[in-house]
């Protein structure tokens, strides 16, 4: 018996509860499907554990920096990694039950816990042969850590970001492959953790950075703390209870490798041939951003880490609840998407906001560059975390703010002001009229604002 619904949502992460909330206040006539393990991306395997190991590595770190400040006895300090990583999972546990505890009013009667396929673009059949026909669609079935084919044959030396937070014994020797937002940030965590660690990327990049001073600078700074290698990899030997890596003329002997070069979306099993759309990179089918809807169709739409644009905890949710909404109406709705921000959690942190460099030029935009170091930068040399770059990027007819990469101490807070300045259209001078405590970061922005209306990207340091 087909049972007919208004709305199907498949996936309970993020982007599906977030379409969820939204589909309640319109209709009761719906469903969630997921046979996967509760608990969203972020707070089971993603932006929570991983902060949390990250706190406790910088936390142990920062032990290098008491001698200096007449902090004496570091050298006597030592760590439990077992019991830091049993750390992880206790708060990670209670990330996740603010997760489930919330679905628990509604999951009895509109969560069905198995996996789902189109039979045609209005039908969607279960893992158990249980048929729905629904109105609208929505897909927000997650994504997958990429295993590289290389590894296979290691597989049992291999952790990927889904696994790695379960470890009870932590190894001592570490090659994390990739040198994107996770690898960077797991990889300065095992390495602050006291693990001998390598980072390898296929070419020169590190989290989303396009601006090629930043990145040459970040890239630079970066290694003089982790050894980092670009390039192929070209063997994988294994002897005995360890691996062999040979890259770039390297070798180097580990005992766990972390896999972090991406995620691909969970597409493939839902059989989308049979909805008769196009698909491209990885499978993903085309679809309007400002809508969620795909290209093609009049009722299904795509939400998520699926789709494979931002893999963003806000982003997801605000597709989730775009698409919910839009899965509801008549008639869909565009909406204009949050000014687009980055950040990568590394000791300092890594940012983009708003317009990145490549954008802008390959947008052929006229646009003046403000620069400021906080080496030498007041606050930063307090902290002991003299280290850092900020480009601010502005239209140079106008003053209007598009844009900024960073590498900075405290850049978390930097990239939060300059995403509502942006997003408010701000110039160079109205910002510059807000206030600036000193000695705050904070100040390094206003440094860099002061560069753009010199127009000569001089470095300057606000005075004591």
């Amino acid at each position: 018996m087909t049972k007919k619904l208004d709305v199907a949502i498949i996936g309970a992460g993020t982007a599906g509860l977030s379409a969820r909330s939204v589909v309640e206040k319109h209709t009761d006539n719906y469903l969630v499907f997921d046979a996967g393990i509760l608990g969203t991306t972020c707070a089971r395997v993603g932006c929570m554990p991983s902060k949390v190991l990250i706190q406790s590595a910088n936390d142990y770190y920062r032990r290098f920096s008491f001698e200096q400040e007449g902090i004496i006895g570091a050298s006597h300090l030592s760590i439990d990694r077992n019991r830091t990583f049993a750390h992880v999972r206790s708060l990670r546990d209670r990330f996740v039950r603010g997760v489930t505890s919330s679905m628990e009013t509604w999951q009895d009667r509109y969560l069905i816990q198995e996996y789902v396929r189109f039979k045609n673009p209005y039908t969607l059949e279960t893992s158990f042969g249980e048929i729905f026909e629904a109105k609208k669609i929505i897909i927000g079935s997650g994504s997958t850590p990429v295993f590289p084919a290389i590894f296979h044959a290691v597989e049992d030396f291999c952790v990927n970001t889904d696994t790695f937070f379960e470890l009870s014994e932590i190894p001592q020797r570490w090659l994390v492959v990739g040198t994107g937002v996770i690898g960077m940030e797991l990889g300065q965590a095992l390495h602050r953790l006291g693990c001998e660690t390598t980072i390898i990327g296929r070419s020169p990049s590190m989290a989303g950075l396009t601006d090629p001073e930043i990145l040459t600078y970040t890239m630079q700074k970066m290694t003089d703390e982790i050894p980092i290698v670009y390039g192929e990899i070209e063997k994988v030997e294994k002897q005995s209870d360890h691996l062999v890596i040979s890259v770039a003329g390297k070798r180097i002997i580990v005992d766990k490798i972390l896999l972090a070069a991406g995620r691909t979306p969970n597409l493939t099993e839902l059989d989308l041939k049979n909805v008769g759309i196009e698909v491209g990179v990885n499978g993903v089918p085309h679809y309007d951003p400002t809508t969620m809807l795909i290209e093609g169709t009049t009722h299904i739409f795509i939400a998520g880490d699926n789709n494979g644009d931002k893999a963003i905890l806000h982003e997801a949710a605000d597709e989730g609840r775009i698409a919910g909404f839009n899965a509801c109406v008549d008639q869909v709705s565009a909406f204009t998407r949050r000014t687009p921000l980055a950040i990568t959690f590394t000791d300092p942190n890594i940012a983009t906001i708003g317009q990145n460099y490549k954008t802008l030029m390959q947008n052929q935009i006229d646009f003046e560059i403000g620069k400021v170091t906080f080496e030498g930068q007041g606050r930063s040399i307090v902290k002991l975390k003299e280290k850092g770059l900020l480009h601010v990027y502005a239209d140079k007819q106008t003053g209007i703010l598009l844009g900024a990469e960073l590498f900075a101490p405290e850049g978390e807070h930097l990239a939060h002001m300059l995403s509502w300045a942006i997003s408010e259209n701000w110039t160079v001078d109205q910002t510059l009229s807000k206030p600036f405590y000193h000695p705050v970061i904070q100040e390094g922005l206003r440094t860099a604002l002061r560069s753009i209306k010199k127009g000569t990207h001089a470095i300057e340091i606000a005075p004591l």
